[in-house]
């Protein structure tokens, strides 16, 4: 069978997927630019499958066995469409728990976090004014969720949005805060299992890490090669 280099006509050794799977435990991408402003960061995350080999007799004699999988979470640039975090954890950990990591990744100031329920909780909070104090953190408050103690003298951002909630109702609020934005991080994911698949490949903890980081790349670069560059015409 022929090779991408062989239709290229290059002559180029390749190595095979034993020596691969030896580099890529060592192999270490450089930090991502900045992008130079403030950004909004969208946060969500994703399962992926896990490929071993016994695999082929899922496929080949349809045997019901239960698949492990692990977690993705990913930060994206809302204006960009670039993945600028990214994170590979057990599938146990929750969503909330990855946002300090994430944010240690992004070398951009944050203008806001925007987030699911799943980030409704206090730690998000506290990691974003610990890094970025003037930030927005923009996630929907959980059904039944309550003002807090200093609500009347001193609100908090989450204190807030239970009130414009209370007094707009909750689609308004989704609209004045922009928290519609983060319908393009679902995309983003879609785009992920489409382009890359939604399944890790390697099968250690450092192997599968490289391999997100290698993944996540090869989509920004995709989207950056795609994206039109427009001029403005007087």
């Amino acid at each position: 069978m022929l090779t991408i280099l062989q239709l290229l006509g290059l002559d180029l050794p390749v190595p095979d997927h034993t020596t691969l799977g030896r580099r890529v435990r060592t192999m270490v991408l450089p930090a991502r630019r900045p992008t130079g402003g403030a950004i909004h960061l969208l946060v969500d995350s994703t399962g992926l499958k896990l490929c071993d080999p016994s695999e082929w007799l899922i496929e080949k004699h349809g045997t019901r066995k239960r698949r492990s999988w692990r977690k993705l979470h990913i930060g994206m640039d809302a204006a960009s469409g670039r993945i600028v975090a990214a994170a590979l954890t057990d599938r146990a950990v929750n969503d909330a728990a990855q946002v300090g990591p994430l944010l240690d990744q992004v070398a951009d100031p944050i203008a806001a976090l925007l987030g699911d329920g799943a980030y409704d909780c206090l730690g998000v909070y506290a990691e974003m004014h610990a890094r970025h104090p003037e930030a927005a953190v923009v996630v929907p408050p959980r059904v039944g969720a309550v003002l807090s103690d200093t609500a009347g003298t001193a609100p908090t951002q989450r204190d807030r949005h239970l009130q414009q909630i209370a007094e707009t109702g909750r689609l308004n609020w989704q609209r004045d805060s922009r928290y519609n934005l983060r319908a393009l991080v679902e995309a983003q994911i879609g785009r992920f299992k489409r382009v890359i698949g939604d399944a890790l490949r390697f099968h250690t903890d450092a192997a599968q890490t490289t391999e997100i980081a290698v993944a996540v790349e090869v989509l920004n670069r995709m989207l950056d090669f795609g994206r039109p560059k427009s001029l403005r015409v007087v």
